[in-house]
């Protein structure tokens, strides 16, 4: 039985919590064997959220390889989009914690249900821990704005295509519209729909006055 729950600092050793988690994890990795039972939780959390995820979602997957390890695992997350490892992978089972939505609270019951789960409640576990009413507000009202954002990065990664209808020859009417329209585009506020419509909209005037020449 390999375990992999709760690490901190190791100050004097001069390892940080992420460096204690990696030493442990390799452990395992290095020593588990198909026969082996596995307990691991929140595997990469010690760093940025993508390292963290690339590195739990390449841990799972080589844990799960019969060719090198494939041992019987219980692999705790808040990574959701691991969730998606158990279409790909025969075996991998999905569960979750069951909890109850009452208002803006929620009750932990206490009980594991099949299926992943699309929400964290971490600042609700904070309110429960007693963290201060202003605090919390303003904890949901930063994560409005996350998540808002990262809708707005979709679109602005869509128009970020606008280098290469720039670079377009002189003198070309549509070519010349097209750059306008991107000139005056506020990536900030476009939505990833609006962005595809453009973008076909583009494409479409292109093709037209190819034809046409």
């Amino acid at each position: 039985i390999f375990t992999r729950v709760g690490a901190a600092d190791d100050l004097a050793g001069g390892q940080s919590t992420f460096m204690v988690e990696m030493n442990e994890l390799a452990n395992i990795l290095h020593h588990a064997t198909a026969d082996s039972l596995l307990i691991l939780d929140e595997i990469g959390r010690g760093t940025s959220t993508y390292d963290g995820l690339s590195i739990a979602w390449a841990a799972l997957e080589y844990l799960w390889d019969p060719e090198k390890i494939g041992a019987r695992t219980l692999f705790a997350t808040h990574y959701h989009e691991l969730i998606e490892l158990e279409k790909y992978l025969p075996g991998v089972e999905n569960l979750n914690v069951a909890v109850v939505k009452k208002d803006e609270k929620i009750i932990f019951l206490r009980k594991i249900m099949p299926g992943g789960s699309d929400e964290s409640y971490g600042i609700e576990v904070a309110r429960l821990a007693g963290l201060p009413r202003t605090l919390l507000e303003r904890a949901r009202a930063i994560l409005a704005g996350l998540e808002a954002k990262e809708e707005k990065n979709v679109a602005r990664r869509i128009a970020e295509k606008k280098p290469v209808l720039l670079q377009l020859p002189l003198f070309n009417p549509a070519e010349d519209e097209i750059g306008k329209e991107i000139l005056g585009l506020k990536l900030d506020e476009i939505t990833p729909r609006r962005a595809l419509e453009l973008l076909y909209s583009w494409q479409e005037k292109l093709n037209r006055q190819k034809k046409e020449a």
